[in-house]
């Protein structure tokens, strides 16, 4: 399913407000964040930052079709939340995710919406990390046992030809 791409120029115009929030030298938390969605405005740290000092969570609970479709939640690192899914909501359509009016096509829309969002950063979260390793670690063998090092191993059974 191919997903309708953002608007670029709503895209833009929320980042270049969230840069313009933040003064130019102070774009990162201690911690190493640098997502300016994730910054907190006028301070030099972080939303999960902010939270630990505080002693609160850092988690947030993350409504996947938007708060106005649906109470469905799932938790959610607080400056993932910020910085990936709720980004992600605002391109959506704005009648979408707003629904005045409650209509039930549109809180069908914004649940496969959320779905879709919400597995690609699981995806990203998840799985990508294991795919770059799997990646390294061919390379490295490779470099080490040659260029058909699972010959004669219990992996040749994965190859093309097994």
């Amino acid at each position: 399913m191919k997903q309708s791409p953002p608007d670029p120029i709503r895209t833009y115009q929320r980042k270049a407000v969230a840069v313009r929030r933040r003064s130019e030298k102070n774009i990162h938390c201690a911690c190493g964040e640098t997502r300016v969605e994730a910054l907190v405005p006028r301070k030099s740290l972080c939303a999960a930052c902010k939270r630990t000092m505080k002693k609160h969570s850092t988690l947030d609970n993350h409504h996947v079709a938007g708060r106005r479709n649906s109470r469905v939640t799932v938790p959610i690192p607080v400056n993932d939340h910020r910085a990936i899914l709720s980004e992600a909501q605002y391109d959506w359509p704005k009648k979408t995710l707003d629904n005045p009016e409650g209509c039930p096509l549109l809180i069908a829309a914004a649940c496969i919406r959320g779905f879709i969002d919400t597995v690609v950063y699981l995806i990203d979260q998840l799985l990508r990390w294991i795919a770059e390793m799997l990646e390294m670690l061919s390379a490295f063998l490779t470099e080490r046992f040659g260029t058909q090092w699972w010959v004669n191993t219990p992996l040749a059974q994965f190859t093309r030809n097994a």
